[in-house]
Parts: C-alpha cells; sequence; structure tokens
C-alpha cells in the first residue's frame, strides 16, 4: 500500500543539524547524518530537476538536494516513523517535497515522470537502530522485532519457526556467518526450552555458539543479526528490484546514486552496473561465453567512492560506506540478467531464487 503524507508543522530545522547551499554541518545530537553526501552533490552539480530519494529516513539526501537546486524530491520509506520525525520542517518546502510511504522498488510507479535522479541509501538507518523497541541491536535489550515497515514476519518469528537448515542458509547467506550450523544448532535448542522473543537473549545464545571476540573484532552476534535483519526486510530483493525499477524511472542522462555498507549490498550494485554499462555478465568456464548487454548506463567510475578521513572522524558510520554513481543513457530499458548479481539464492519461504 502506497501512502502520500503531509507534514503539518515547520520550526525552521531538524535538530542537531544546520544546513546552508550544498554543505550540510552536523553535531553531536544528529539522529542521522547522511553518509557521502559531498561526494554525491560534487559530482552531480548543477543539481535541478526531479529527484526521487528512495531512502528518506532523516531526510538528508532529500533536504541537500532541494537546498542545492532541486526543482522537486520524492521521498519515500517504507518506515512510517520517519514522516512523522520529518513533520517539523517537511512543510516549508511545500509543493517541492512530497512524502510517501512505500518500498522504493516500486519507485518507477511513484514518479508521475522520468526522474532527474535516484539516491538510494541502502540498509538499517542509525535511527532504527538506536531505538531498542525496534529490536535491531544486540546492544540494547528489546523485542526481536527488527522490521522496517512494522508488518510481515518479525525477527523472532524466523528465530523461533524456521526450520534448522533454513536458519542456518540465513545466517550463511545473509550474515557471511561461518559458523552459521552450530548457531543455528544452539537456537533451536533454546527455543526447545522457551521462545526466543528478546534481542538480549538471543544475543546471548549466538555469543555462546562461537569463541569470545578478540580485541578489534566485531561483537559476535553482528552477523547473525545484519542476517535476520536482511531476511525479515527483503534487503537484498528490494535492491535488486530497485535498481531495476530505477533504470525504467530514469530519464536520458538521469543519475543513479547508491550507497551500501556491506559486501553483498555492494557486490550487487558493482555488477549491476557493470551489466548495465555494457560489461560482459560474470559467468563460469561451464558456461557459454555470456553476451555483451547494450549499456543502457555510463559509469562515472569504476572504483567505488569512499569516505575521506575528514568524514570518517566525524561520522564513524561512513568507514564501510561505498558510493557509486551511473547516468542513464538513450537506451531502452530491458531484461536484468539475475544470476550475474550476487543475490543469494534463498528467500523467506526457504525456496531457492
Amino acid at each position: 500500500m502506497t501512502r502520500t503524507i503531509r507534514s503539518r508543522c515547520w520550526t525552521g530545522r531538524v535538530s542537531g543539524q544546520v544546513w546552508g547551499g550544498d554543505t550540510v554541518t552536523d553535531t553531536a545530537t544528529a539522529p542521522h547524518i547522511p553518509v557521502l553526501l559531498e561526494p554525491i552533490l560534487a559530482r552531480i552539480a548543477p543539481v535541478e530537476g526531479v529527484w526521487l530519494d528512495g531512502t528518506f529516513g532523516a531526510g538528508g539526501y532529500t533536504r541537500a538536494l532541494l537546498d542545492a537546486g532541486a526543482e522537486r524530491v520524492i521521498a519515500v520509506d517504507r518506515d512510517p516513523e520517519v514522516f512523522q520525525r520529518a513533520a517539523s520542517w517537511a512543510e516549508s518546502y511545500g509543493d517541492r517535497l512530497k512524502l510517501v510511504e512505500a518500498t522504493f522498488d516500486r519507485l518507477d510507479e511513484l514518479a508521475d515522470e522520468p526522474l532527474t535522479g535516484v539516491v538510494l541509501d541502502i540498509g538499517v538507518s542509525s535511527m532504527q537502530i538506536d531505538q531498542a523497541e525496534r529490536g535491531f541491536s544486540f546492544q540494547k535489550d528489546g523485542p526481536l522485532d527488527m522490521r522496517m515497515s512494522g508488518s510481515g514476519p518479525s525477527a523472532a518469528d524466523i528465530v523461533n519457526g524456521a526450520k534448522e537448515e533454513m536458519l542456518a542458509d540465513i545466517l550463511y547467506q545473509y550474515g557471511e556467518e561461518r559458523a552459521s550450523r552450530r548457531i543455528a544448532r544452539r537456537i533451536v535448542a533454546a527455543r526447545d526450552d522457551a521462545p526466543i522473543t528478546r534481542t538480549s537473549h538471543l544475543a546471548k545464545i549466538v555469543e555462546g555458539a562461537l569463541p569470545p571476540a578478540r580485541p578489534g573484532q566485531v561483537h559476535p552476534a553482528t552477523r547473525s543479526f545484519q542476517a535476520l535483519r536482511i531476511a525479515v526486510n527483503d534487503e537484498l530483493g528490494q535492491l535488486v528490484r530497485g535498481l531495476m525499477a530505477a533504470e525504467r524511472a530514469l530519464a536520458v542522462g538521469g543519475w543513479l546514486a547508491v550507497v551500501t555498507f556491506h559486501s553483498l549490498e555492494d557486490r550487487i550494485v558493482k555488477r549491476f552496473f557493470q551489466q548495465r554499462s555494457g560489461g560482459a555478465p560474470r559467468g563460469n568456464r561451464y558456461a557459454p561465453e555470456p553476451e555483451v548487454s547494450e549499456a543502457r548506463f555510463e559509469l562515472v567510475s569504476r572504483k567505488a567512492v569512499v569516505a575521506g578521513e575528514e568524514e570518517m572522524t566525524r561520522n564513524p558510520r561512513a568507514r564501510s560506506a561505498k558510493l557509486r554513481l551511473a547516468r542513464r543513457r538513450a537506451v531502452e530499458a530491458g531484461d536484468v540478467d539475475l544470476s550475474t548479481l550476487g543475490l543469494p539464492p534463498l528467500d523467506l519461504t526457504g525456496e531457492r531464487r
């Protein structure tokens, strides 16, 4: 279901963020700092036309685009809470800003004209992680939920209902967790005693299945929580469908900017851009030589853009971020060879893709 949302009032600023021209100054109180914003603005300048921000969040990219000269921004998010937070400032942009509650994989249906640009900041926001009641973080005890939209099966439903083999596949495919089978066995044994409904309970089970983390290593539950979050929200499927929708929605010369935060996301975006810019899809020695597709995009750079030291110091979340950017060419949108994109062959039903 798609809902268009109107804000009610304007206070003049977002708490913790002061905006001016093409830049944003972030303070310690900012709920979510947009990553790699300045490199995006620098490469797409001059900013103009109609843009779609498919992962609205705290509105960082949306506000920057509007303040830099975009005529209009369609701001999309599946999380209804983000629009409640935006009510204090969105009104000031009037008809230049349209807020839509939907998933970005339908972005071509949400735009009523060819788009000048699409920006996607993939994954969970720091605001969602900070809310213990959303259940995204193992660092804060809360209900084992992880649903961005608040609907559909939760992480608790998967943890308590999926078969052991399915749990292991989720942890391995979506979290790249090498000890997935061991962790899945521990989860199944624990839920036989009592349902696993809290983030702290699951984190303790995962910790008990793994050796203690050495200094400098991530928390033992990091990969498992990532895997469950991706599975609950179908994040990788959303990403693939969103990339294809952007190809259909963009005008000739339109920009597609995608910011990712882990290797699974970046691999999909990298291979999509490779295939859609005329590169040969990845094959193997047993398959026929793949055909080179006609280029639908022109790459701005073959290498991902990463944050500089200054941004990483100001915003530690930027350390794992990668930006890939391309422009739409005058070639009709076409079919995408999904087998080349690196999408794990798994979904919540347990069926192979």
